[in-house]
């Protein structure tokens, strides 16, 4: 058998074995129309890992004819963009169609290196595709973004991914020879997680695993010999961050649920994996606000202050400061009252619809206003002792609404205390 993963060799040469991106590459998509015109403008991919943002790219570079050029934000810096540029202009001629420079995940690149890129986008020398797992919008700076097209690419479904195993089996050089029958997909699909490189790598984990353990006959392949063969065969497919799902789920989760060495784990196990050190930064962030809350305030500026070093610092040193963060908010008290209370107040607000404000509510800018009641009642809190004043502040029709419910931590027993002293019976 070929040492050429299978993802790599069944990896489509056109866009009629590209599968699952109908709204880009079908017959009206803007990215098929691109080429049908011959006249290809910079744009970015955006979308999870494993729906074919690199192969798109290639594809389009071997439709156009165009001189191909690629870079992985992970390793490459300033200087790697450089004698690329310079490369793509040593081979700029009269009427010549610009080269196609490729960066993969360029969420990763810092602002300086950018920059680097915005003089030969804009001046035509190359025409840039950039692939990304992470929102563009936050991670591309404004001046590159603009001059570049966003493509939202989605995760593939089921019967993309059945036509998909199916192509392999009929199409590939070593598997159409093999006599393999699957019996069920639902282990397939389901440890895949709609990313195509990963279903093709258990695949041939699991046909691999077949064949060492009968030399003739059918292999089937069903949820059973899946799940069993990639327990006994996880290093093989768990590779660069492609378990992302699972690994930053069982995180959060180890934070939320208090234990510290299980959340420093899996923070390592995503960071030799290669994961965005910005990635998980935002986690952290959300984690404080979520899990955290009110029960120690202090969450929040210290995951927004791990934030700010992480985008300055980078790594390996951000490794430090995510450690910190996280065993800070795994071993801290934790309440999502807050969390509760947005999404409580938002299901009222959809339920109701928009109630009146309160005429005491309102502003009174004009004479009509203060004639039609608006602002009058209401009570200005600063001139009451205590700096309260009880009134009414909901709409009507929703007046006894309660959307926060103070948890049991020592911080909001303290919140609970002030809120009876205020509105007595209410809390």
């Amino acid at each position: 058998m070929t040492n050429q993963p299978l993802a790599e060799r069944l990896r489509p040469q056109n866009l009629d074995h590209y599968f699952g991106q109908e709204h880009l590459v079908g017959a009206q998509g803007p990215i098929r129309k691109m080429i049908e015109n011959g006249n290809i403008s910079s744009f970015i991919l955006w979308g999870p890992p494993g729906v074919g943002k690199t192969t798109l790219a290639k594809i389009v570079a071997r439709l156009l004819d165009r001189p191909f050029f690629e870079l992985s934000a992970i390793n490459s810096g300033v200087k790697d963009v450089r004698e690329v540029i310079d490369k793509a202009k040593k081979q700029r001629f009269f009427n010549t169609p610009n080269p196609i420079l490729f960066i993969d995940e360029i969420h990763r690149f810092s602002k300086a290196q950018q920059d680097s890129l915005l003089g030969a986008v804009e001046q035509g020398v190359v025409t840039l595709i950039g692939a990304t797992t992470e929102n563009p919008s936050f991670e591309v700076i404004s001046p590159l973004l603009s001059r570049c097209q966003v493509y939202v690419l989605k995760h593939v479904d089921a019967s993309v991914l059945k036509k998909i195993v199916q192509r392999a089996l009929e199409e590939d050089q070593y598997l159409k020879g093999v006599d393999i029958q699957v019996k069920e997909y639902e282990a397939l699909l389901r440890f895949s997680g709609g990313d195509v490189r990963k279903l093709l790598n258990i695949l041939e984990v699991v046909v691999n695993a077949l064949s060492s353990q009968q030399s003739q006959g059918t292999l089937v392949i069903d949820n059973d010999s899946v799940q069993k063969n990639l327990q006994e065969n996880l290093a093989l497919y768990d590779k660069k961050g492609e378990m992302h799902y699972d690994i930053i789920s069982a995180f959060i989760k180890s934070v939320r649920g208090g234990d510290p060495d299980a959340a420093v784990y899996y923070l390592a196990r995503m960071l030799e994996g290669g994961e965005d050190v910005k990635f998980i930064s935002r986690r952290l962030v959300i984690l404080a606000s979520e899990d955290i809350g009110l029960a120690n305030p202090n969450a929040l500026l210290l995951a927004n202050a791990t934030f700010d070093a992480v985008h300055k610092v980078g790594m390996p040193e951000s490794r430090i400061m995510l450690s910190e963060c996280t065993i800070y908010l795994a071993t801290s008290p934790k309440s999502n009252s807050a969390y509760s209370a947005i999404n409580e107040a938002i299901a009222e607000v959809r339920r109701t619809g928009h109630l009146p404000v309160p005429l005491s509510l309102r502003n009174a800018p004009t004479k009509l206003m203060s004639e039609l009641g608006y602002k009058k009642d209401y009570k200005y809190s600063h001139a009451y002792d205590g700096n309260f004043a009880e009134q009414q502040f909901m709409p009507e029709g929703i007046e006894n609404s309660r959307f926060y419910t103070p948890q049991d931590n020592p911080q909001e027993k303290k919140i609970l205390e002030r809120l009876k002293s205020w509105w007595k019976s209410r809390f």
